[in-house]
């Protein structure tokens, strides 16, 4: 198989997972809100789940249990070559995600999530056909699920953020290797990699906005796939979000996402080269009840580097089951 298709298809799907492949953009979460007591202790911002993709700060209240599904169908249109220049993507590649993150409040100022994602790519008038001469196919599975903790330090004061320390990790659930080449790396629906992540989570009410900020650190294992040892770069993955609650009911939303690679702190050098991607997402909120949420939202890629470029239409909702 062609390994620019196969580097295009593992991006598109890098980019789809709200926390997938690494915590990358398209991987940030949003399934613990303020709620009820929480809320006022912490001068009594308006009631929200936080940002479609960028992580809240203040974890889930002890025992509370929650389900958001995300609906993501994200389009190729186009490539950001070394320079950051935009080039064509060979083809019409696309993705459809639906991911399914479960959090629960383990206890005082701990949650615990995973993410679990489902996805389905399909491919056509691809520029190098297969062996056969294919130029569509598709093909679709689960991908790499993520697992969470999240422990609040600093709780949000007068001057002082909400503060929480995050530990994560991907694991290499989906189809990564033997691929098939007719399936023109549509079948390529995991990084391959375990990707254990550390960082912070802050937000803070500075009215009437809500601020969020998330900022990772993760270093993915060395792995083998059909084209032999890889050894993926360390990457720092940034988030900045904000909310204006418009009405009780309604919240205006505004995303930043990003991820910037690295060499590697431990083990031989990167063998693959480096990758950035800069994102935006503009969104609504609808809190329909205290326990459900709806969200839609539009992410685009703005800028980047040895990456794809998508246009990925997200629908969301968070549902606290109690």
């Amino acid at each position: 198989m062609n390994k620019l298709r196969h580097v295009l298809v593992l991006l598109l799907l890098m980019a789809l997972a709200p926390l997938g492949s690494g915590w990358t953009p398209r991987k940030a979460g949003a399934a613990s809100g303020n709620e009820g007591s929480t809320a006022a202790e912490e001068s009594e911002p308006p009631d929200t789940f936080g940002p479609i993709l960028t992580d809240t700060a203040v974890p889930a209240a002890k025992g509370a249990l929650y389900l958001q599904p995300f609906w993501s169908l994200g389009s190729v249109t186009g490539a950001f070559n070394t320079h950051g220049k935009r080039v064509s993507a060979g083809g019409n590649f696309n993705s459809f995600g639906c991911d399914l993150q479960i959090t629960y409040g383990a206890w005082d100022n701990l949650e615990v999530f995973t993410v679990i994602p489902v996805v389905a790519n399909w491919a056509n008038s691809v520029e190098e056909p297969g062996p056969a001469g294919e130029r569509s196919a598709n093909h679709a599975g689960f991908s790499d699920i993520n697992l969470t903790l999240k422990y609040r330090l600093v709780k949000e004061g007068p001057v002082a953020p909400t503060i929480s320390a995050v530990f994560a990790t991907d694991f290499p659930t989906g189809h990564y290797k033997n691929l098939n080449p007719s399936r023109l790396g549509t079948d390529a629906l995991g990084g391959g990699a375990y990707v254990p992540t550390t960082g912070v989570n802050l937000s803070k009410w500075v009215k009437p906005f809500i601020f969020y900020a998330n900022l990772y650190y993760s270093m993915p294992t060395p792995f083998s796939n059909d084209e032999g040892k890889q050894y993926p770069r360390d990457f720092v993955t940034v988030n900045l979000a904000a909310e204006y609650p418009v009405t009780k009911k309604w919240i205006a939303l505004l995303e930043f996402t990003s991820f910037w690679d690295g060499g590697r702190l431990y083990g031989p050098s990167a063998n693959v080269a480096p990758a950035h991607l800069l994102s935006i997402l503009p969104g609504i909120e609808f809190m329909a009840t205290e326990r459900l949420c709806f969200y839609l939202g539009v992410n685009i890629d703005l800028i980047g580097r040895n990456t794809v470029a998508t246009v990925t239409p997200i629908l969301s909702l968070v549902w606290v089951v109690h």
